[in-house]
């Protein structure tokens, strides 16, 4: 596996609430990828989603074996979720500052042939090809609920004022479910993970045709949060490119 990651404040907003880390090959030979959207007030945003991204990535790397089967690796996936989780809650309850502080959480984890994929939040995990993009994971929003139910198309909830409405983030609650799913992956396959500040200002079709026409992970990036500032990038915007190489896990 590659990885690439790219963090952005934006054209709008002061501070930068997003956070992100990548882990290429560790030292059990997989790949992992965090991204977090913080929420409740500037400071307590931005000290949600760095202290879930270091949970999250601290437990994962901890836990880690080369034998384990896909399945496996997503139920440790959930679990260092849980752990991170239960870090931003712990300290919500530390300080009034931070009472109402949580975060999205969207991470991947990279194997042999393809990746297990964790999110919470309306942070986003697609699977790329040559020939189309997929979305992996369903948003925990009040929009998505909406499109389920057919109240509203795809299309309106993307433009909805409400959509950043969600319905599910790390550390209101002291548990917290989280969704998991296997991704099969073939050599050249990509896996891109972003905040939803990304996904307000760029379509999926224009992601798909940004990393069909990049040479580089690094120039897909850039020139995938350069199309975001041209539309105002009112938000923080981060994107995490995870690419299968081989088939077999290595660079």
């Amino acid at each position: 596996m590659q990885v690439w990651g790219i963090t952005d404040v934006g054209l709008v907003r002061k501070d930068n609430q997003d956070a992100f880390a990548v882990r290429e090959r560790t030292d059990s030979g997989h790949t992992v990828c965090v991204v977090c959207d913080g929420m409740g007030g500037t400071a307590g945003g931005r000290l949600a989603s760095h202290i879930a991204v270091d949970t999250y990535m601290r437990e994962v790397r901890r836990v880690l074996r080369p034998e384990m089967t896909p399945g496996q690796l997503r139920e440790a996936s959930s679990f260092a979720v849980s752990l991170a989780n239960k870090a931003v809650w712990e300290a919500a309850r530390q300080s009034e500052e931070f009472q109402n502080m949580g975060t999205t959480l969207v991470a991947a984890v990279g194997y042999g042939g393809g990746a297990v994929v964790s999110n919470v939040g309306d942070s986003r995990a697609y699977h790329i090809t040559k020939e189309c993009i997929q979305r992996i994971t369903r948003d925990h929003s009040l929009v998505e609920s909406m499109v389920e139910r057919g109240d509203i198309t795809a299309e309106e909830a993307r433009r909805h004022p409400n959509r950043n409405l969600i319905t599910r983030a790390l550390g209101p609650d002291e548990l917290i479910e989280c969704d998991g799913y296997i991704c099969p992956m073939e050599p050249g396959e990509i896996i891109l993970l972003c905040s939803d500040g990304l996904v307000d200002t760029v379509s999926d079709q224009e992601m798909l045709d940004e990393v069909n026409r990049a040479k580089t992970g690094e120039d897909c990036l850039s020139r995938l949060l350069d199309l975001s500032k041209e539309r105002g990038a009112n938000d923080n915007v981060t994107a995490v490119l995870m690419r299968e190489t081989d088939g077999k896990g290595g660079v």
